[in-house]
């Protein structure tokens, strides 16, 4: 555990800090944030949702059927008929493209749900979301 921590002393040999690696910081820095009382809840920023996407998808809409605002998640049950009429949003649209694709974030487990259209017929596809990542090795979005 020894190459885990660093100690920092003055020019008078009194200690003053430490440096931890990333390793031993994944691993301790919840606990050590309690000790010194700075376990705060972190409120991640509120992304603005991509509704012009979602526009743009329906005024070029060629498929035979109708584009509907229907969106469920099969991880946790969760389900709207109007994901843009819910306050607060079950739902969060995080992207949507002309080919048809429509993602969303469950408000309720945080899973993806994809909402794939092709020609004849809709598609639900859900990804639960994975707690357990390793934050320095995954891309902020």
């Amino acid at each position: 555990m020894k190459e885990h921590i660093r100690e920092l002393y003055d020019k008078d040999g009194t200690l003053i800090g430490c440096l931890l690696t990333a390793e031993a910081w994944q691993a301790a820095g919840d606990q050590i944030k309690e000790l010194l009382g700075l376990k705060e809840e972190v409120q991640q920023p509120k992304a603005k949702e991509p509704v012009q996407e979602w526009n743009t998808l329906k005024e070029y809409w060629d498929f035979p059927y109708q584009p509907k605002n229907d969106v469920r998640c099969d991880e946790c049950g969760s389900s709207t008929e109007d994901w843009l009429q819910d306050e607060p949003r079950k739902f969060t649209m995080t992207s949507a493209t002309l080919g048809g694709l429509v993602s969303y974030r469950c408000e309720k487990c945080r899973s993806r749900v994809q909402k794939k259209h092709f020609k004849d017929e809709v598609v639900f596809e859900c990804t639960p979301y994975l707690d357990s990542k390793t934050e320095r090795l995954e891309a902020k979005y």
